[in-house]
């Protein structure tokens, strides 16, 4: 069946898929050419020629998909038709069109920056960092949760310490987040000595919060990357030799270091 091969031809390419592989490669091209326009602030006709071809290309590719879901789902049912335009990928995906189709204005141009996330989605990789998101966001919400208030209790300390430095509460709001994440533009920064040695304790803070969630999504995404092989190996598969076997090479040769100094 066409719907058959077109589902074939647009999933994610298995290992020893040429064609499919070629698929893969050429969409991520294509979605990359797509944002090219956005690098310039005026537009000519080899910019708008680029726009018009890679959107095209772009809204074929969401068709084929949307034709095929019910292979790509496993659903084998009217449902799977219905379902598709409400997943996150193809609500990305049709965002990111519609300024260069004309459906909203071209003040809204910056949309098509989603389109990168075309790309994401054949990384094996950002499917793992994704899944780790998943599995530690109750984690990462307490940490999120501490962070904001932190934010805002150092934002209340120093506004109401210095008031003459802040013209507002949005502006020692916009001082507490650069300090806490170590930023420290200079734009806004507190004159006296109290107000100094709250941003001293807000920047220290800040390195410890900072890196609480790096350290979480780091061992659940390497924990991702063993699952994936684990299944790969039940299911006779050959491993796959992309951006997951560097990271684990990089962090392998990181652990045989830390043992041989020990």
């Amino acid at each position: 069946m066409l719907r058959e091969q077109l589902y074939r031809i647009v999933r994610k390419a298995e290992p020893g898929d040429r064609l499919g592989k070629a698929y893969d490669i050429f969409i991520m091209l294509v979605a990359i050419a797509s944002i090219v326009p956005l690098m310039f602030k005026e537009s000519n006709a080899f910019l708008d020629r680029l726009d018009i071809i890679t959107v095209y290309i772009l809204f074929f590719d969401y068709i084929f998909r949307w034709i095929s879901y019910d292979y790509i789902s496993g659903r084998k049912s009217p449902q799977a038709f219905i379902l598709y335009p409400f997943t996150p990928f193809a609500i990305i995906d049709l965002i990111s069109l519609l300024p260069s189709l004309g459906l909203i204005g071209q003040g809204w141009r910056i949309l098509r920056m989603l389109r990168i996330f075309k790309a994401f989605h054949y990384s094996d990789s950002f499917t793992y960092i994704i899944n780790a998101f998943k599995k530690e966001k109750r984690t990462l919400g307490s940490v999120l949760i501490i962070a904001l208030a932190y934010i805002f209790v150092s934002a209340l300390a120093m506004f109401s310490y210095e008031p003459e430095t802040f013209d507002s509460f949005f502006d020692a709001l916009y001082w507490a987040t650069t300090a806490l994440t170590t930023v420290g533009y200079g734009d806004v920064y507190p004159l006296s000595d109290v107000g100094k040695l709250i941003s001293m304790i807000s920047s220290l803070f800040g390195v410890a919060v900072i890196s609480l969630p790096a350290g979480i999504i780091t061992a659940s995404f390497v924990e991702e990357i063993n699952k994936a092989k684990e299944k790969r190996a039940r299911e006779g598969k050959p491993p796959q030799d992309d951006n997951t076997s560097i990271v684990e090479r990089v962090l392998g040769a990181e652990k045989e270091e830390s043992v041989n100094e020990q």
